[in-house]
């Protein structure tokens, strides 16, 4: 009730929007809120599975199989299966947002223990790791515009020793230069004079957004605790009154009755813990970090249209050289325009995808309290 109470504030008020007019089983809730439109023919289907465990003298990591079956033309082959480390998805996520710089890439899991929960390399975070890296990689592959990146067909099908080769041809140094002074320059420029109001908008609804989200995260994971604490103190009662009943032969079948239900108790509780720690807190934590990779488009798209005002002004303060700062500042609209259209495209499918994935979630975790209640 808390969580949903959130949902419900106006800011948010479409993650939130159903109200049926007739009672319905959460499964038809669920049914009811799939796209309408079905999804696109697929022609790249991921896999991330079979973790290994790799230890030498300078560090221990994990590597993930990749296995990768589609039937594209431009791959040379129908299926892949390559080995991948950690690093290697943080190298494809940097080189996605260095190409597609207004596009939204989606988030991967932070390189350390989100808030103590597991223990590095213990059973729980290496599965939990390897669902969010299957998940990035099949969000990338089903974006109609960074499924075709290079990089990222190079990433699938690579050899180790490929991939450790084409890594190594970043850009040069003098490039690399160039971006950190550009990008400096528009941070400290202050606000972009002229942001159209669809783009203030979105910044405004991304910092709603981000409080929100960032609220709902620590409660559900405030939730989870408590939960994990009850479920702690509870298996301990069972064991109790089953050797309780051994010294009181009048009570002894209620006391065994009573150890029972508390057996049965604990398990329909570490269920609900189950499904609160599998569906609800990583889509909530996917969404915090979403909020982040958001904001930072937005401050990049501001960056390329801080770029084009100074031009556009040192054009009107400059009497000279009007037809180089004219040519420029053509490449320059025209660099905004791409910008502009991707970030709106991406906006609209993300939202989608936000809201889609909000509903879907929440129904699930009243479905899982249902089971829970009954049991």
């Amino acid at each position: 009730d808390v969580l949903m109470s959130y949902l419900q504030d106006t800011s948010l008020t479409e993650v939130n929007s159903f109200s049926p007019s007739v009672p319905i089983s959460p499964s038809s809730m669920i049914n009811q809120y799939k796209f309408e439109d079905g999804p696109e023919l697929r022609d790249l289907f991921i896999t991330v599975d079979d973790p290994e465990s790799h230890i030498t003298a300078i560090e221990t990591f994990i590597t993930y199989r990749v296995v990768t079956k589609t039937t594209r033309g431009e791959f040379d082959s129908s299926e892949y299966e390559v080995r991948r480390r950690y690093q290697d998805f943080l190298w494809l996520k940097s080189k996605l947002e260095e190409a597609h710089p207004t596009l939204i890439i989606p988030p991967l899991p932070e390189k350390f223990i989100i808030k103590g929960m597991v223990e590095r390399f213990s059973d729980e975070f290496i599965e939990t790791r390897r669902k969010a890296l299957h998940k990035f990689l099949n969000r990338i592959a089903d974006h109609p515009t960074l499924t075709f990146n290079e990089d990222f067909k190079i990433f699938l099908t690579a050899q180790a020793w490929e991939l450790s080769s084409h890594k190594k041809q970043g850009p040069g140094l003098l490039s690399r230069m160039g971006q950190t002074v550009r990008a400096v320059a528009s941070s400290v420029r202050g606000a972009v004079k002229n942001r159209p109001e669809m783009f203030t908008e979105m910044n405004n609804y991304m910092e709603t957004f981000s409080q929100k989200i960032n609220l709902l995260d620590k409660i559900a994971h405030r939730i989870y605790k408590e939960e994990r604490d009850y479920f702690n103190e509870m298996k301990e009662y069972g064991p109790i009154h089953t050797l309780w009943s051994a010294s009181e032969e009048d009570i002894a079948d209620p006391l065994k009755g009573l150890a029972s239900c508390i057996e049965r108790c604990c398990r329909a509780t570490e269920r609900r813990m189950a499904g609160l720690s599998e569906h609800l807190l990583p889509i909530l934590h996917e969404y915090v970090l979403y909020s982040e990779i958001l904001m930072g488009v937005l401050k990049r798209r501001d960056q390329i249209q801080g770029e084009l005002d100074s031009r556009v002004d040192a054009l009107a303060n400059k009497k000279t050289e009007k037809e180089l700062f004219s040519e420029e500042i053509g490449k320059l609209e025209d660099k905004v325009e791409r910008a502009n259209n991707a970030l709106k495209a991406d906006w609209d499918r993300w939202k989608q995808n936000m809201q889609w994935d909000m509903r879907s979630t929440f129904t699930n975790v009243a479905e899982n309290n249902l089971r829970y209640y009954e049991e």
